[in-house]
């Protein structure tokens, strides 16, 4: 295995994580704001950089079945959210493919 590097973003405001400062999205990748996790407030993100996926699992959510993996921090390894990978109610299939980031494991990275 080689040596993983890091993406930098290029953005006005860049979200990461609160652990380390990786960077892990821009802001203007918020599809939505509206999202609850297991910390409080969370965003559903189009794309995140500086994560990797765990395994798979269907969970029961508010809004219903899901098959998700949870997403770590690259560089230092903290969970910070999840990913889509699919939906079983039709009305939520936007979210496939789509990341969500715990506001509460979040920083502002200037």
């Amino acid at each position: 295995m080689g040596l993983s590097y890091n993406t930098y973003l290029n953005s006005s405001k860049i979200y990461g994580c609160k652990n380390c400062k990786a960077h892990l999205a821009n802001h203007e990748e918020i599809i939505s704001r509206n999202f609850r996790g297991q910390h409080g407030k969370a965003y559903l993100f189009n794309t995140v950089v500086n994560v990797e996926a765990g395994e798979p699992s269907e969970r029961s959510m508010t809004t219903g079945r899901h098959v998700v993996r949870d997403i770590t921090c690259r560089q230092c390894k903290e969970t910070v959210g999840w990913k889509y990978d699919k939906a079983f109610e039709n009305n939520e299939k936007y979210k496939e493919g789509k990341f969500i980031l715990e506001a509460e494991l979040l920083c502002t990275v200037v």
